[in-house]
């Protein structure tokens, strides 16, 4: 069966595929559950379920896809793309979440590969689980320490076992490896998390992110240890691991998606609304539904957003507690009073900064311009305020606040729309420029940063937030596929709030909620009198001030059977607040083991907390790099420093390495190809992108990447356009530096290192060319417009030995020696050629 959809420019997309049935379930009924106890007990239980058993979803009968391959007007494949199809499963019961994530993947070659997927998960899921199935056999996986699985992952590997991977390389981004699938086969990677979601003003929030947006990368090159465009460099060691190459413009990975979410949320619902994607709802009764995409052949390029809005009895203050031998869990959850209506009228400084780099081009931007304006004229006059914009350098309109009379709104509303997306993300300076002043002022700052977050040393930033208390900052993200992780933090330790703006929101709703929030915030200082009760470990360690009608979540450890009365407090309206709360720790309860996974997860939160810097640079305190691993170890969860591994041992493949292959990813709807690479770069079909775009000293950006986000060069501070510190670029003006750009518009900075190395007759080699040099040839990748003879005669008379040519995509892989690399370039045909790197 064939299916054809509409491309531009009146161009076809051909999707080929074929379909299965698949058997239906009973309906899954539940009582309405009217109290918070009931939802928890509901959440703990379906979670426990399935965890521990392979219970059915509840299904209609309906088709999902077989084979995908996306093909182009031509009739040419898109891309390579061993990832078939990723499956979605949530369990939704009240504030909990349980999660499964499965990844098909097949191998479309003649030889066996090695595939490689770099993926989103939600910041704050707790990663549990992860399983192999290989044809009727399913391997569950080990947790184990970072190097150690890494370890055993390429034992497995070289002895040609079918192994999975998973590595953690943010909260929200993560890696899986599988080697050694067989031609024609396919292996399938269930991973499991649990999570609790965000709940305000009666409406809870699940959110499945499904891309990883392109990250800018500031920094010096420094080396290559993974397959992302990007280089690693002094700032971001891990860099070509957290950028996955992009499918090229004007087509598709060849993965797809479905997402099926169960919510039984104990209260009537009144409404269940998906904010980007089509959905079908099937209501099982008045507070549970079957959630599924409604497109069979959704593409991965923004997040899922399900929204459920409840009735209902208001929520209560609760406990759980889980208690087996000498360990003790808990959770607490705390509903805020009702908000006491009492304008603030304190005059504020208030700073709005806003990102103006490449991947905000287009859309984005000028969503975030739409919600600033209105962000403005909601300032009061005797409010004070600045405004920031930051791409490669950072511009400030006035040298300090200036009060909100109408001549300076007018100001502020001119510069603003002469904004417009170009540049790299150098957000650094700008959260500098933002948060400085407030050190040495005895009135609170309130800064307003609107962005994407597309940065790779989100933890760097995270730490520079840390370092500014007298200032509160609230986060906007603008996107359908934003870096939630950096948000959120940057919300939590600035003391404010996050807000999330996708492409299709109103941006007026966003500006009303966030003037409300700065002008008479719900609870502030606030903390809890524990009584002399037997608590330890309780996280958050700082309980967050308050600015919606959303309840906070604290995780503790209990010694002992106890029972008491705790006392909340803080500040209502600028009045003291208290309230108290009777709880009971039981002497034994076995059924809430998921609390101590959640309370592991949020020590390791604060963990992190303590050493952002350091986990950004790679080299994180020695005691936090091991409590994290203990508690990763101890209650089977991922981390920066735990990775879960996986051997299938029956079957043994033919001897040889597999060939490594890159799951390419899509572009995130709305963010411009030519914002992010370039205008050249964009119109080129190569995968991965051209590696040009990984090196960021400004010696090496190559010209047609200066007004790309990713290429684009840091530069100073701006007052309404003026450079106190400018750096500008022009194109290379000697004939070595006009070489060295001829030679990357097709090439590989490392195979540019290797020519620049042989004609300066300097013999010693570097560690990433090792990687991939063995007997003075080169192992390499070659990406073609299109194969014809002629272009496979001309590499052979370089002497280019084939060793794999897939069938699905116009790509080589084989061996050049190194002193004929240099004259790829000449081949018009060759649209780029990348090091085929070994592990």
């Amino acid at each position: 069966m064939a299916c054809y959809r509409s491309k531009n420019r009146g161009s076809r997309e051909r999707i080929v595929y074929w379909t299965q049935r698949v058997p239906s379930a009973n309906d899954l009924a539940m009582k309405p559950r009217r109290n918070l106890i009931s939802i928890f007990l509901l959440g703990i239980a379906l979670v426990l379920i399935l965890t521990g058993a392979k219970r059915p979803m509840v299904a209609a009968s309906t088709a999902t896809e077989g084979m995908l391959r996306a093909i182009d007007g031509e009739g040419n494949p898109t891309g390579l793309c061993p990832l078939r199809h990723t499956d979605v499963k949530a369990a939704v019961a009240g504030f909990l979440a349980r999660v499964n994530v499965t990844q098909e993947f097949e191998n479309p070659f003649k030889d066996k590969i090695e595939a490689i997927y770099t993926f989103p998960l939600p910041q704050n899921a707790a990663v549990d689980d992860m399983t192999l199935t290989v044809g009727e056999r399913v391997v569950k996986g080990k947790i184990k320490r970072r190097e150690e699985a890494q370890a055993i992952y390429q034992a497995a590997r070289a002895a040609g076992h079918v192994a999975g991977l998973l590595d953690q390389e943010r909260p929200n981004i993560f890696t899986q490896s599988v080697a050694n699938i067989m031609p024609g086969d396919t292996v399938k990677v269930t991973i499991s998390y649990v999570e609790t979601l965000k709940y305000e003003d009666g409406t809870y929030e699940f959110v499945f992110p499904m891309v990883v947006g392109p990250r800018y990368i500031p920094g010096s090159a420094a080396g290559k240890q993974g397959g992302g465009w990007s280089q690693d460099t002094d700032r971001v060691p891990d860099a070509s691991r957290i950028t996955p190459p992009v499918t090229p413009k004007g087509t598709r990975a060849g993965h797809d998606v479905s997402i099926e979410v169960l919510v039984d949320a104990g209260v009537p619902i009144r409404q269940l609304q998906s904010t980007l994607h089509d959905v079908d709802v099937k209501r099982i009764d008045s507070s549970a539904a079957l959630v599924r995409l409604k497109d069979k052949t959704v593409i991965p390029n923004k997040d899922f957003i399900l929204k459920c809005e409840v009735g209902g009895e208001a929520i209560q203050d609760g406990l759980l507690a889980h208690r087996a031998k000498d360990d003790g869990f808990f959770m607490l959850l705390l509903q805020p009073p009702e908000r006491v209506t009492v304008e603030d009228v304190t005059p504020k400084e208030l700073v709005f900064v806003l990102d103006t780099s490449g991947s905000m081009s287009g859309f984005p931007i000028e969503k975030a311009k739409e919600t600033m304006k209105l962000a403005l004229n909601g300032l009061n006059p005797q409010d004070t305020f600045n405004l920031i914009t930051f791409s490669g350098d950072t511009h400030i309109l006035f040298p300090e606040p200036v009060q909100a009379t109408q001549e300076n709104l007018r100001k502020a509303r001119e510069f603003l729309a002469s904004r417009s997306g170009s540049g790299g993300t150098e957000m650094m300076t700008a959260i500098r420029a933002a948060l400085e002043p407030s050190d040495s002022q005895d009135h609170m700052r309130i800064v307003c940063f609107m962005t994407d977050g597309y940065v790779g040393n989100d933890m760097e930033i995270i730490s520079e937030v840390q370092k500014h208390p007298n200032a509160r900052v609230f986060s906007f993200g603008i996107g359908s596929a934003v870096n939630r992780f950096l948000l959120d933090k940057m919300a939590e330790y600035g003391r404010g709030e996050v807000e999330y703006v996708t492409l299709s929101d109103d941006g007026s709703a966003a500006a009303r909620r966030f003037h409300e929030r700065v002008r008479n915030p719900l609870l502030t200082d606030v903390s809890i009198d524990w009584s002399g009760l037997p608590v330890t470990d309780v996280y958050p360690k700082r309980i967050p001030d308050l600015f919606s009608a959303k309840p906070l979540f604290v995780y503790g450890r209990f010694i002992r059977e106890a029972r008491g009365t705790i006392q909340l407090s803080g500040r209502l309206a600028g009045r003291p607040f208290r309230r108290r709360i009777p709880v009971e720790f039981p002497r034994s309860e076995s059924q809430f083991g998921v609390l101590a996974t959640l309370w592991a997860r949020a020590r390791i939160d604060d963990l992190m907390g303590r050493d952002y810097e350091g986990l950004q640079r790679g080299n994180a305190r020695a005691d936090i790099r091991e409590d994290i691993t203990q508690l990763g170890l101890r209650y089977r969860l991922m981390t920066q420093f735990t990775s879960f591994v996986a051997v299938e041992e029956v079957t043994i493949t033919d001897g040889g390495q597999p060939r490594r292959i890159e799951v390419p990813v899509e572009m995130p709807q709305g963010v411009s190809y030519e914002g992010v690479f370039g205008d050249n770069l964009a119109r080129s079909k190569a995968v991965p992108m051209s590696a040009s775009t990984t090196t960021f000293d400004r010696k090496s950006v190559s010209p047609q990447l200066q007004s790309g986000a990713i290429g684009g060069v840091a530069g100073g501070i701006r007052y309404e356009g003026r450079s106190l510190d400018a750096a500008t670029m022009g194109r290379p003006s000697s004939p070595q530096e006009q070489e060295r750009q001829r030679l990357r518009s097709k090439l590989d900075p490392s195979i540019v290192s290797l020519i620049e190395r042989l004609k300066n007759k300097n013999s010693r080699a570097g560690a990433e060319e090792t990687r991939f040099v063995k007997n003075g040839k080169a192992e390499i990748q070659i990406w073609l417009n299109r194969k014809s003879p002629e272009v496979l005669a001309a590499l052979k008379r370089l002497g280019f030995e084939l060793v794999v040519e897939p069938k699905t995509v116009n790509l080589l892989i084989g061996r050049l020696p190194i002193e004929k690399l240099a004259e790829l370039v000449e081949i018009q045909e060759v649209r780029y050629v990348a090091a085929q790197v070994s592990r």
